[in-house]
């Protein structure tokens, strides 16, 4: 097998204020026209902005590769050069063989058309005949569950009709590569659940696949293989257990103590650190499987601030929340306002967190969710390998609900 995707040196620059639509009518050529001229009047040279530098990146045939970063990183960038939807401006891009994409709801549908002229119309776009497409067509309105609305203008689709036809095409016309966007996010549970197998489907059969998405847990389990992007640069490329732990590893990592001195939402309190203790009472970042862990917060408090909450988010190596708990301070501390001052705060941390590593991050506002978050505040380890052999011991009551 060789590389079904190959890009060298790949960069891909905007104009800021360039308009980059595509439209052909009396409408978007005259707002080109007159922002032409309103650019024209505009002092100083046009702002440029590199959405990909020098990117160079191989995949072999029948490889799932996941992509991840944070938004403006410039994935969306990169599959739409592997699409050969956008032109690099530098560098360049091979792909071999055909190419399924699906990067936005409803991207290569037309909106006057039916599901099933659209169904259609891919196919050719693919180089399919309209027998082939019709070989195909029940599995793509089964898996799409759109039974009933074929003929009708996908106009009047829903934004998860759009999505669920669009991938059911994607993933079953001819293509020999398919590209995926983050518009899984769009689908309810059980869809998203059909596409990842559906994706399993496509890499075992031997095509490729490039996967984009914020849901590490799902890129993990499904490509072997990620690329990290960081403002347009590749960050890592490697295995993806590897390269999501390094994504998720914010700076200074390993530190016992964060220190921020940020201020809040208005400036009423500023979060000015957060420190981890063991259960001898030392500021570590790495525990033993089921040991007591408490979170230490200082607050900064320089005005009066009524019904102040904090949230401690904890999140694990794959990018799923496992903690979303809430501080509050009107019944949790007895407390209806804290008062200028620094303020410390202790948060237990669960004692049921399975081996591996974590990151905190805090939110704090108050009930007219006026907030901000701290991403990634914290870093931490919990040690060992076997954490289902520990007894759980968790400090929760039971209590009679009916006599």
């Amino acid at each position: 097998m060789g590389a079904a995707i190959e890009l060298e040196g790949v960069g891909k620059r905007y104009l800021l204020g360039e308009h980059h639509g595509g439209g052909t009518d009396l409408r978007d050529a005259f707002a080109r026209a007159v922002g032409s001229v309103t650019r024209r009047r505009q002092r100083g040279p046009r702002r440029e902005f590199w959405s990909l530098s020098d990117v160079s990146l191989s995949v072999e045939e029948g490889q799932a590769i996941g992509v991840l970063g944070r938004n403006g990183a410039g994935k969306s960038t990169l599959l739409k050069v592997i699409s050969n939807i956008t032109t690099p401006t530098v560098g360049r891009c091979r792909t071999r063989g055909r190419v399924g994409s699906l990067l936005e709801v409803g991207t290569g549908f037309h909106a006057d058309l039916t599901g099933l002229e659209n169904t259609y119309l891919n196919g050719a776009i693919l180089g399919m005949s309209r027998k082939a497409v019709t070989q195909r067509l029940d599995d793509i309105v089964s898996f799409a569950g759109l039974e009933g609305f074929m003929e009708t203008p996908v106009k009047r689709y829903s934004s998860g009709m759009y999505l669920r036809l669009g991938f059911a095409i994607a993933a079953h016309m001819d293509a020999d590569i398919l590209v995926v966007d983050e518009v899984l996010a769009v689908g309810d549970a059980e869809f998203q659940q059909r596409c990842l197998g559906k994706m399993r489907e496509v890499e075992a059969s031997g095509r490729t696949v490039v996967f984009v998405s914020h849901d590490l847990d799902a890129i993990t389990r499904l490509c072997p293989t990620s690329v990290w992007l960081e403002h347009g640069r590749v960050q890592q490329i490697g295995p993806t257990p590897e390269v999501v732990d390094a994504y998720l590893k914010p700076p200074g990592s390993g530190a016992t103590a964060s220190v921020f001195d940020v201020e809040g939402p208005d400036g009423r309190a500023a979060l000015h650190s957060v420190e981890l203790i063991d259960s001898v009472g030392r500021a570590v970042s790495t525990f033993a499987a089921g040991e007591p862990i408490e979170a230490h917060i200082d607050l900064d408090v320089r005005e009066s601030w009524p019904g102040l909450d904090l949230a401690v988010v904890i999140i694990n190596r794959r990018g799923v929340t496992v903690v979303d708990d809430q501080l509050r301070t009107s019944t949790d501390l007895g407390n209806t306002h804290f008062t200028p001052g620094r303020h410390r705060l202790a948060f237990e941390l669960p004692p049921f967190l399975a081996a591996g590593g974590y990151t905190i991050t805090l939110w704090m506002g108050d009930a007219y969710d006026l907030g901000r978050y701290y991403e990634q505040a914290m870093s931490f380890t919990v040690a060992g390998t076997e954490p289902n052999e520990r007894t759980i011991r968790w400090g929760r009551p039971w209590r009679v609900l009916t006599d």
